[in-house]
């Protein structure tokens, strides 16, 4: 197997130009009024027309009615929706039925019973694990937290999943030797400020992310594909 990295909040050409660069396999657009990182519909249409064709695209929602997600999908023309809210499994069966794109579901992950909701959104094509938000937090994702990542060391879980929440240069090799994830999510953990990519930063958690991998999937003998 081979990792999969996403860089998520992308706002300006020049950061999404130097993520396409460095050789990410998606995208993230955020659509969420109270992020930092929230485009308009205008902004998402000029990033997905200089992405398209160069890597997967993905647009983030939370508990976006149907209508909003029609807009999204016209403005960025992605390849994936991702919900990271409180969607309902009827919900995201819903959704991937009416727009015929694959679905990413994020987890909020507190401890090990947070877990249980993987056996629910078993239509989900793929899913994240973000920390959950603390308390009264204004999102619910992006906060730079991390969850325990040893409650990820023994499940077993399905369907195709990332790993989200608090990523960065300074902990990744860690985070994939204790999970042995094949996808990252990063988003806050390659920023500068809050919203603000730094193009240097994402090059440099893509190297090494891809690097402790190599390591890891030669330690355990296990080959790529």
């Amino acid at each position: 197997m081979t990792l999969l990295i996403k860089i998520c909040g992308l706002s300006t050409p020049d950061t999404l130009a130097a993520t396409i660069d460095a050789g990410v396999d998606m995208v993230g657009f955020v659509f969420f009024a109270p992020s930092p990182r929230n485009l308009s519909m205008e902004q998402a249409s000029t990033l997905g027309r200089q992405a398209q064709g160069k890597t997967l695209k993905v647009a983030l929602s939370v508990d976006a009615d149907d209508a909003f997600i029609d807009a999204m999908i016209e403005a960025a023309r992605p390849d994936l929706l991702q919900l990271h809210g409180h969607e309902t499994p009827d919900r995201v069966r819903a959704l991937k039925a009416r727009t015929g794109l694959p679905i990413i579901k994020a987890i909020h992950v507190s401890g090990l019973g947070d877990l249980a909701a993987c056996a629910l959104y078993e239509d989900a094509d793929r899913l994240i694990f973000d920390a959950r938000p603390p308390k009264g937090a204004a999102l619910p994702g992006g906060n730079g937290a991390a969850f325990d990542w040893t409650v990820l060391e023994r499940v077993q879980i399905k369907t195709p999943w990332m790993l989200s929440g608090g990523l960065g240069i300074h902990n990744v090799e860690e985070a994939l030797a204790v999970t042995r994830a094949h996808g990252l999510d990063v988003s806050s953990g390659v920023e500068c400020a809050p919203g603000v990519k730094d193009v240097d930063m994402i090059a440099r958690f893509v190297a090494q992310s891809r690097s402790a991998y190599a390591r890891l999937a030669l330690g355990s003998g296990a080959g790529t594909a």
